[in-house]
Parts: structure tokens; C-alpha cells; sequence
């Protein structure tokens, strides 16, 4: 058998290869972006050499002010500033409204070619407008003659609340020039105010709903667009990563005027962060994200950022957000859940739950039966039959049932009958299909289930193991119901191969499995999973008769010669 027992070290990132990193974190200072965001870089020095057309950049990412002022400042670094003045100068005299050519930025309507940004327009906050005040004429400048000759960086949200601005836009960009509208339409000023030169480059970001909807009221802006994309995450493969992430991490906190963090602060953010991406190789970018943990530190660290303050910070995050998933683990204990003894027809599968509006996936053990009688080669799905099941769950149904078929070669004489106990909301997804397969064969084969040991999984119709998400939400959750009841020393986890490099659980689980009192096993297949669960094998070529899917085809030619087989036999019952 090839499945694995995982040791303690396997349950978190290994930290300490890169320990060495964290002492170099400020040696050599190098500008972590060109590291951390290339293609965004790309993407805004390929818009500064466009010259033909509207120039803009399309930039797949959050649209919130961070983002847009994050963007801004990258977009500022990377242009090379121009020594030329853009705009213009208005004179009024009288009632008489003259431009002269652009000689001093102190004037309202002349730049120099800055990068601006904003996350939210509007169309005199925008354009400017003018208008009469106490018998003067009143012109006020607008967003984009402060960003002339330079960029505009805008959410693409807003944009879409309001099309006619982005076509007013998008016109004043190809003409040159940009009319200052009055303040009030129906009240338009009696002179002529002249045009100003205009020559602006765009920088548009938007999730790729937005982008969605972009393409589809100005097709032609968005084929012509260049388009780039935001890194929200970097793939660690050796200390070089490591250190780019970290000096990113770094240029966050003093864009924010935040201390920089001590060398034990890192662990606790890498482990965290594990956690946020579900991959041990994978490593947050997300200024929020990243801004937030090390803003929430400094505010209850004693003198040091360093990781104890992390650690108190993610303790009492955990505390205060953690009322639901108690209220719903005491309702455990009230429920049929095993994690002792042995059953058959029934397996503890793991699930989540995401409420929306809850900042937290909840893990939650879920008692997965099945129950055989006979009749015509049937799986009765009861969530899909009582429209419980979403369509990725009735697929993995439908999965189990072609891979059952596909092994026994022969109709089954019987219907058997598979529940998720005491769901009374509509589940979905597949991860709850390797417990489906094993409950199914200790029902058909009549023989037991160890309630010690949980299960996770999706299957193919193969019968390998495919991996699942939340794996460490769904391991913690079973965790607590064991010691809820009584960690008997016996009690784990099945979880596929894959989900290993996804692993960053709690410091008690991690505790538990080093003490043995815990487990978490690897598998590869179903054949692996079925061992585990019941010492026996669900296939075996060595030894054919000694295996469950020989005790279930014995079961079935034996009841296909039973004469009392017959689809009638039960109306014997009315004549006793």
C-alpha cells in the first residue's frame, strides 16, 4: 500500500530553510516591484511608448483606493518625468476668456505631466466646469488638467456606472483637446471659453467582471487596449523568492509609515499566509492583506514587531470571529456524530461552510450513510432527489456510480441509498465523494467502518483521489469534534496526496499529531482509503478472494440464485 502517515513537520510550511533570508531582508536594498509585479511594469512602459490612438492599459485587479493608489505610485516611479508644461493659462478679462500657452504650474489649468488616480468619478470632479460667481466668471479645474500630459489612473466600476463619461473622455483624448463644460447645462455661460491641449494615458483597473463589462459597451476601446494583470500572489521556490516577498512586504509598510518587522515576525506571516493562498509554495501579494496583519501588530505589540505580537493578533482575530463555528460545534455534540467504534454503512465526511457575509470558512464533520435493499442496480441519490445537491455534487454522484458499475462488472440485484445526515441546506461541490465511494462499499459488502478516522476527497472514474479545498478547515474541524468527545490516540484524518503542500494547521493539531494522539494519512486511491478505514482491501490481484469487491460479487450471485430473489417475493408477507 502506498498511503503515507504524515509526521508533524508535514503540517506547516518548512520556515526554517529560509531563516537565513530573514537576517538579509535589508541588506542591499533593491526595489522589490520589478521582482514581484514584472508584468505590470511591462504593461505601463509599453503605454508610455504608445502614440497612436487612445492609450490605455487594462489592468486586471482590485479596484479599491489601495489598489488604485498602489497602482499610481508604481505608475510614477516607472515614468520618466517630462521637463514640458501641458495645459495652458486662462485669462479673463473682462468677459472675455483668452488661453495662453502653459508657462508656470501654479497655474490652476497647467501640469507637468504627474500620475493621478482616483476611485471614483463624477463628471465636474472629472472635467472641471464653469460658471458665474457674484457676477465673475468662475473656471475650475478637473482631474484630468491636473493629470495633462501625464496619467489618469481610474476604477473601471465607476466608469460603468456612467458611460457618458467614459465617452466624453475617450473623445477628449482623440481630438487633443478638452472643452470646460459649464457647471449647470441649462444655465451655459454667454462667452466662449477656448479648448485645452489634451494628451493623457490611461490606466484602467478593474476585476474581470468590470473588465466583462467594459468589452462590452466599448469593444473597440478594449481590443486596442493593452491589457496586464496585477500579481495578487508568487510562487516560492528558493530563498531569492522568499526575500522578494518579504521586501515587498516591506515597501508596503513604509508606503503605510509602518514599522518594519523583526526577524521572528516573518514565520507567523508566512504560516498565515499559507493559509490565505492553500499552498505552501504560494505566498500572498495583496497590499490589504498583507498591510492589515502588520497595522493590527503594531497596535498591541509590547516594543517589538516581532512574531509574538502576530501570533496575539491571529489569536484573538480567531476569538473574536470564532462565535459561529462554537454555536455550531456545541450543536455537535448533540448529534449522532461517532469517532468511536465501527459501523457499517456509515462515515464521517468533512464539509464546509461559507456564510455569507462571515469573514471565516467554517469546517464541519458531516455523517455520511448508506443503507442497501433490494431492488434494480439503483444509487438513490437523496440530496439530488430532494434538490439538496448542487450540480458539481450530483456529477460526483453520478462519478461513483459509473466507478461502482464500471468494478463489478454485473447489475446489482440492489438500490442503495446515500445521505448526508442533518443537511438541511443545499450542498455542492465534490469533495465528499471518496466518503461516498467507501460508505457505499462497506454497505454493498456488510462490512464496518472505523468512526475513529474522517474522510476527504474527490474521486475520478478511475479510482484516484483528487484534491480537495479548505483542507485545513475541514482536518481542524474534525480535530475538535474528536476532543470534544475523547482524543482516544486513534482518531485522523484521510486526505489525498495533493493536499499535502496545502497543510498549515493550528499549533493543537500540530501539538497532537507530534504526540501521536492524532493522525493524518495520505491517499492515491480509492484502494488505499478503504484499507485504512476498514483493514481490509477493496481490491486485491494477489489474494482476490480475500477483498471486499469479492465479498460484494459473492453477495450478489448469491442472492441472483436465491429463489426468494425474485422482484415479487416480498408479496410472500401478506400471506404468512
Amino acid at each position: 500500500m502506498n498511503h503515507k502517515q504524515l509526521t508533524w513537520k508535514d503540517l506547516q510550511p518548512d520556515i526554517l530553510q529560509y531563516k537565513s533570508v530573514f537576517s538579509k531582508i535589508r541588506e542591499h536594498a533593491v526595489d522589490p516591484i520589478e521582482r514581484v509585479q514584472p508584468r505590470l511594469i511591462n504593461g505601463i512602459a509599453h503605454l508610455c511608448h504608445q502614440k497612436q490612438g487612445v492609450p490605455i492599459l487594462l489592468v486586471c485587479s482590485s479596484e479599491n483606493y489601495d489598489y488604485l493608489k498602489l497602482i499610481a505610485q508604481i505608475a510614477q516611479n516607472i515614468i520618466v518625468p517630462s521637463s514640458s508644461l501641458f495645459g495652458g493659462n486662462y485669462q479673463i478679462t473682462n468677459d472675455t476668456v483668452i488661453l495662453k500657452p502653459p508657462s508656470d504650474t501654479q497655474h490652476s489649468f497647467t501640469s507637468q505631466g504627474k500620475v493621478y488616480f482616483t476611485d471614483w468619478i463624477e463628471k465636474n470632479l472629472l472635467f472641471g466646469y464653469s460658471c458665474i460667481y457674484k457676477n465673475k466668471i468662475h473656471l475650475e479645474p478637473g482631474l484630468i488638467h491636473q493629470a495633462n500630459g501625464g496619467t489618469l489612473v481610474l476604477s473601471l466600476k465607476s466608469i460603468l456606472l456612467q458611460p457618458k463619461i467614459w465617452f466624453y473622455l475617450k473623445k477628449s483624448i482623440e481630438q487633443g483637446y478638452i472643452e470646460l463644460p459649464p457647471q449647470n447645462k441649462k444655465l451655459p455661460l454667454p462667452i466662449l471659453i477656448p479648448p485645452i491641449p489634451l494628451k493623457l494615458n490611461l490606466i484602467l483597473c478593474g476585476d474581470l467582471e468590470s473588465l466583462q463589462n467594459f468589452q462590452i459597451i466599448d469593444s473597440e476601446s478594449y481590443k486596442m487596449a493593452i491589457y496586464t494583470e496585477f500579481e495578487e500572489e508568487i510562487t516560492i521556490l528558493n530563498e531569492d523568492d522568499m526575500l522578494n516577498w518579504c521586501r515587498w512586504t516591506i515597501y508596503l509598510a513604509e508606503k503605510h509609515k509602518l514599522p518594519i518587522p523583526e526577524e521572528t515576525f516573518w514565520p507567523e506571516l508566512i504560516k498565515e499566509g499559507v493559509r490565505f493562498t492553500n499552498d505552501k509554495e504560494i505566498l500572498p501579494l495583496c497590499p490589504r492583506w498583507l498591510i492589515r496583519h502588520i497595522r493590527e501588530s503594531v497596535l498591541i505589540m509590547d516594543k517589538l514587531l516581532d512574531g509574538q505580537a502576530l501570533h496575539n493578533v491571529l489569536k484573538v482575530r480567531l476569538w473574536r470571529e470564532n462565535y459561529l463555528k462554537e454555536t455550531i460545534m456545541n450543536n455537535l455534540r448533540q448529534n449522532l456524530t461517532a469517532t468511536e467504534g465501527e459501523v457499517i454503512g456509515q462515515i464521517n465526511g468533512l464539509s464546509v461552510i461559507d456564510y455569507p457575509g462571515h469573514p471565516r470558512i467554517i469546517g464541519v464533520p458531516s455523517r455520511i450513510t448508506c443503507v442497501v435493499y433490494p431492488g434494480n442496480n439503483e444509487l438513490v441519490d437523496i440530496e439530488g432527489d430532494a434538490k439538496l445537491g448542487g450540480n458539481i455534487y450530483v456529477k460526483s454522484m453520478m462519478i461513483i456510480q459509473s466507478y461502482l458499475m464500471a468494478q463489478l462488472k454485473i447489475q446489482l440485484p440492489f438500490v442503495a441509498s446515500l445521505v448526508l445526515e442533518q443537511s438541511y441546506s443545499e450542498i455542492d461541490g465534490d469533495s465528499a465523494s471518496l466518503a461516498g465511494i467507501c460508505v457505499l462499499i462497506s454497505a454493498l459488502s456488510e462490512y464496518p467502518i472505523n468512526q475513529q478516522i474522517a474522510v476527504t476527497g474527490s474521486i475520478d472514474q478511475l479510482g484516484n483521489v483528487q484534491p480537495v479545498g479548505s483542507i485545513n478547515e475541514k482536518i481542524e474541524s474534525f480535530f475538535d469534534v474528536c476532543c470534544m468527545h475523547n482524543l482516544t490516540g486513534k482518531q485522523g484524518v484521510i486526505i489525498p496526496i495533493q493536499n499535502t503542500s496545502h497543510l498549515s494547521l493550528n499549533q493543537e493539531v500540530v501539538k497532537s499529531v507530534k504526540q501521536n494522539n492524532f493522525h493524518i494519512w495520505t491517499v492515491t486511491n480509492i484502494n488505499e482509503a478503504v484499507y485504512l478505514l476498514t483493514g481490509k482491501f477493496w481490491k486485491n490481484k494477489e489474494d482476490q478472494e480475500n477483498c471486499l469487491l469479492h465479498t460484494i460479487q459473492k453477495r450478489i450471485s448469491n442472492y441472483n440464485t436465491t429463489p426468494d430473489s425474485s422482484q415479487f417475493s416480498w408479496l410472500k408477507w401478506f400471506y404468512k
